[in-house]
This record gives structure tokens, C-alpha cells and sequence, in this order.
């Protein structure tokens, strides 16, 4: 547990300290701490942070909906896993007599790789005209956990970052050096930024509830995924989605 992921938890509502020194730390008692072992436990288990908000705050949310979700979740990437492990067994048990067994094997390595390559990371980068207003409006709107916001030595923000689920947005400011534009000055935005949420139709209650600029609501595309879309203060255009189950 870092000090900044406390601070995001004071931010957001779902844990407080107990107190205060005079300088300004935050103490936790008991009760606090007792609170904080039951959020590291329910997001072990999948919860995003509203979630175990509504866990551990509205006794009218239904916790088992939420697990039997994550159930779900958890039996499909099980499935995924054996039948990999199967692939894995049989190039194995070939490799000797089968001239085409090598590349079968290199094949599922292929398939290993695409399932689990803790070595790649993905970064996305948006440009903006305000980097810390956006960087507030991504955390305190849209959810993310905040990262750093770097200011220069004129104090004006030249880098940001936001994490969203297993990945990390940087938010880059405007330059006519590489031709880079906020969608505000631009006037239109050129792309679209998708986002994988628990709970599509609770997530555009969370966005709306705090003033979001709503696109669309919730909808079920023909492409398997129910989605929302909504717009950020300088017009850039956000989907948050979750694939359909049949």
C-alpha cells in the first residue's frame, strides 16, 4: 500500500484518517486500518474502488451480483489457461516423432506470450491544453487513479499521468514542434480512447452523477460489447465498455 494510493482513497471518499498530527500526517487508527484490510481484500478479488465503496458503504448493493461476475471472469480465463496447457502438453509429447511438432511448439509459445508478456507494457498518450485540470477531471470524474503531474521550471505542467486498469495514460501538452493539438483547439476529436469497465451501466451512473458530458448512454452494439461514450471538458471522446455474454 503506497502513500499516494492513500491519499487517492481520502480523495475519493473511501478511507479517512483517523486524525491529523500537526504537521499535517495522517494517522490511522484501528477502526481505519480495519477499514483498509477490507478494501486490499475486495480488490484482490476484482472490486474496482466504486464497488468496494458500495461494498462497504450501501447495504442495498448486491455483492453477490458483483462476485458472480468476476466468477465468470475468472472460469473463462481458467478455460483459456487449460486448454494452453494442453497445446503445451501435446508439442511436448510429440517433439521427437513429429517433424511438425517444432512448429507446433513455437506456435503455442506464440499463443503464451499474447496470454501473459509481463515484459510489454502499452502507453497511450493525449494531448491537452491544461494538463492539471484535465489530470482532476480524469481521477475525479472518470475514476482513474491519479499518477504524477510534472511541472517544469517556468511552472507550467509538461507531463501527466493517469492509470487505468492494467495500463497507463500519459497526458502531453500542446506543441507546434510536432504538431500535436488538444481536440479543443482542434475542434473535433480524431480518435477515441476505450476503456474495459466491471459494470458498463454502473460506471455511467458514477460519470453522470458528477457531471460528465454524456455521449450516449449505455447501449448493447452489434459488435458484442455494451457501451457508453462520453466527451472530456476539452472534447476528446472516451467509450467505456464490456463485452457481451451470451
Amino acid at each position: 500500500m503506497t502513500v499516494r494510493a492513500l491519499h487517492h482513497y481520502e480523495q475519493i471518499g473511501l478511507l479517512a484518517p483517523s486524525s491529523r498530527t500537526v504537521a499535517g500526517h495522517r494517522l490511522y487508527g484501528a477502526e481505519a486500518v480495519d477499514r483498509l484490510y477490507r478494501v486490499i481484500r475486495l480488490r484482490r478479488i476484482g472490486l474496482s474502488l466504486d464497488q468496494v465503496g458500495r461494498v462497504l458503504d450501501d447495504p442495498n448493493w448486491s455483492l453477490v451480483n458483483a462476485l458472480g461476475r468476476h466468477v465468470a471472469a475468472v472460469d473463462a480465463q481458467i478455460t483459456q489457461l487449460a486448454s494452453l496447457r494442453t497445446a503445451v502438453a501435446a508439442a511436448l509429447a510429440d517433439l521427437d516423432t513429429d517433424s511438425d511438432a517444432t512448429q507446433q511448439l513455437l506456435e503455442v509459445l506464440s499463443a503464451m506470450e499474447t496470454l501473459d508478456n509481463p515484459v510489454r507494457k502499452r502507453i497511450s498518450i493525449l494531448v491537452y491544453r491544461d494538463l492539471p485540470a484535465m489530470h482532476a477531471y480524469l481521477v475525479d470524474v472518470f475514476g482513474f487513479t491519479p499518477g504524477e503531474v510534472t511541472i517544469g521550471p517556468d511552472g507550467i505542467a509538461v507531463h501527466a499521468e493517469v492509470y487505468v486498469g492494467d495500463g497507463v495514460i500519459w497526458l502531453h501538452p500542446e506543441t507546434e514542434t510536432y504538431r500535436l493539438a488538444s481536440p479543443r483547439s482542434l475542434g473535433a476529436a480524431s480518435a477515441t480512447t476505450a476503456v474495459m469497465v466491471d459494470d458498463v451501466d454502473e460506471h455511467h451512473r458514477l460519470v453522470h452523477a458528477k457531471g460528465g458530458d454524456i455521449v450516449y448512454a449505455p447501449v448493447d452494439q452489434p459488435y458484442g460489447y455494451r457501451e457508453y461514450s462520453a466527451r472530456d471538458p476539452e472534447g476528446a471522446l472516451w467509450s467505456f465498455m464490456k463485452e457481451l455474454t451470451s
